[in-house]
């Protein structure tokens, strides 16, 4: 996908209207609640976050970074985090005239072998005291070590993959919940909600994928009565679509990003399998629905992302200053982003002071509270699904 040029400067009503906008309290889910169902999206919360904050701050030097994939076979989902991030420092820098806070673009294409790279390049530029990435797990396991040796501290909007956090890395945050969360979220959707009885598991070839698949596995038991693999850029399912088809399955999960799953759920669906195909977080983009054409209205997701339906003056102010619609972890992007931004605001200006500020942040932001234990785990860790209807992706109801 080619980059898409992020421009605009954002109005002062859009920040005010940002700030005043939060009246209704906010149903926070609970990452041990059971309301599979319930299709009532989050209200913003009257204390969360705003990046432009009051106005008054006072800096000069610093520099955000975004790390991640902007161009690239999955783009989609790093073009989402990276807008939501150039949203927050918009809207800072409005606010305030004295501290012009700088976010810098480092495309990673979502690769593992491209990523130390463009880390290093990172950590190179002594004014960026705070990343926003990496989105992925492969390129984040690729190359965390080296934030965590140059003391930088980086905050995932959606890198899942549960070992991340068990590397014993200081600067490693995340923004979601992980996959040992989602895992169990996704087999109880197609158990509960779908009343998939049998269940075949594909998974790619990712560290992600991979992850994920083992986790939603252990989750099924017995119900995981098929599993099978692909590559990143397969394109011929055949040889998969044909063993699903004799398995007579009653839902099939793929562990993977969208790129490979929309023409496989093609070409499910040209085969005659009739099973409900259900993706998670790395598949849940428009561009899977492009991919999949007339087979995506089959479809459903699992993700632990928050719907934004109800962040109303969020998605106003995106689509002025960003030019698109919000997408996939776009909130969680915003998110982590304001964190960062109020750690600059408190008059931080280096790499050690921000990741103690990080380290010990307690608030609430659009998409849920933000408290890190020591592993930069979220104590706040909800899970959605979501359907498509009408060509579109929508709320399907919390599941955990």
């Amino acid at each position: 996908m080619s980059r898409a040029r992020l421009t605009g400067v954002i109005a002062l009503a859009a920040a005010a209207s940002l700030a005043l906008g939060a009246c209704a309290a906010r149903d926070q889910g609970s990452s041990s609640g059971t309301n599979t169902g319930s299709a009532a999206a989050p209200s913003q919360a009257a204390d969360a976050a705003n990046p432009a904050g009051d106005g008054k701050a006072v800096c000069s030097g610093v520099s955000l970074a975004y790390a991640g994939t902007i161009n690239g076979a999955s783009a989609a989902l790093g073009q989402n985090i990276l807008r939501g991030a150039d949203l927050a420092v918009k809207q800072h820098n409005k606010a305030n005239p004295n501290c012009q806070v700088t976010l810098k673009q480092f495309d990673t294409e979502g690769k593992p072998d491209k990523a130390p790279g463009i880390v290093t390049q990172v950590i190179a530029e002594a004014d960026i005291i705070g990343v926003v990435g990496l989105p992925f797990s492969g390129e984040s396991k690729a190359a965390g070590n080296l934030f965590n040796q140059a003391g930088l501290v980086s905050i995932s909007p959606s890198a899942t993959n549960p070992g991340l956090a068990n590397n014993g890395w200081k600067t490693f945050f995340r923004g979601m919940g992980n996959d040992a969360v989602q895992g169990p979220a996704a087999a109880k959707f197609l158990t509960d909600t779908l009343k998939a009885g049998k269940v075949c598991v594909v998974e790619d070839d990712s560290d992600y994928g991979m992850g994920l698949a083992s986790q939603v596995t252990q989750a099924l038991g017995a119900k995981a009565t098929c599993s099978d693999k692909v590559k990143t850029g397969q394109t011929d399912f055949s040889a998969v679509v044909n063993k699903i088809s004799s398995a007579g399955v009653d839902a099939i999960f793929y562990a993977g990003y969208y790129p490979e799953a929309g023409p496989f759920a093609q070409q499910l669906s040209d085969k005659g399998v009739t099973a409900k195909f259900v993706g998670p977080d790395g598949v849940k983009d428009n561009e899977f629905i492009k991919g999949a054409g007339s087979a995506s209205a089959n479809a459903y997701f699992t993700c632990p992302c928050v719907p934004e339906d109800n962040f109303k003056d969020f998605t106003a102010a995106f689509k002025q200053i960003e030019g698109a619609d919000p997408g996939t972890y776009s909130p969680e992007g915003y998110d982590v982003t304001t964190v960062m931004l109020k750690g600059i605001d408190s008059g931080i200006k280096d790499r050690a002071g921000l990741l103690n500020f990080v380290k010990n942040y307690n608030g609430q932001g659009l998409t849920k509270k933000f408290h890190w234990n020591d592993k930069g785990e979220l104590s706040d860790t909800p899970v959605w699904s979501y359907k498509v209807e009408n060509g579109k992706i929508v709320n399907n109801g919390q599941i955990s």
